[in-house]
């Protein structure tokens, strides 16, 4: 976990807009892609994504984003695996008061294996949750938007 967490390092200036500790964000990665994984970022446009490899074989990329949840900023990771379908999404840092429960294995489950032709839409294919609204709405439109972006750049050969 070690060396995965020091070969995450956020310039300041992501780091401060997207607010993720890096210890979290190694943990979540190593979780999704499994024990071995080596990250490398790779800048796309403006944006910072992480390319996950095991054996040089590709696993993945990630992404940390945040969305405004009622009031605060909710910072998550969205990661896919190499042929464009969502693997899992994590909420690496919830500010709000209420509505955590967007961070619950139940709810993040649902987004495993679509791709960018699921609606990704709550009440069609993601279900709400009852008092966190604003937090299932929020997310789910960032998740949706983030794979869009990650699968296009993907297919455009800036993510290899």
């Amino acid at each position: 976990m070690t060396l995965l967490a020091s070969m995450i390092v956020m310039p300041p200036r992501t780091a401060a807009a997207q607010s993720a500790p890096p210890a979290k964000l190694a943990k979540s990665i190593e979780r999704i892609y499994g024990p071995g994984v080596r990250v490398d970022t790779v800048h796309v446009d403006s944006a910072e994504v992480y390319r996950a490899s095991r054996g040089g074989a590709l696993l993945g990329f990630a992404q940390v984003r945040n969305v405004k949840g009622k009031d605060q900023p909710i910072t998550y990771l969205v990661a896919t695996d190499s042929a464009d379908a969502l693997r899992d999404i994590d909420i690496l840092v919830y500010r709000e008061p209420h509505g955590g429960e967007v961070a619950y294995e139940p709810w993040r489950k649902q987004f495993r294996g679509k791709k960018t032709g699921a609606p990704l839409q709550v009440g069609k294919d993601i279900r709400n949750i009852s008092g966190a609204t604003i937090s299932s709405n929020s997310v789910t439109r960032g998740v949706r938007q983030a794979l869009a972006e990650l699968t296009a750049w993907h297919a455009e050969g800036k993510l290899r």
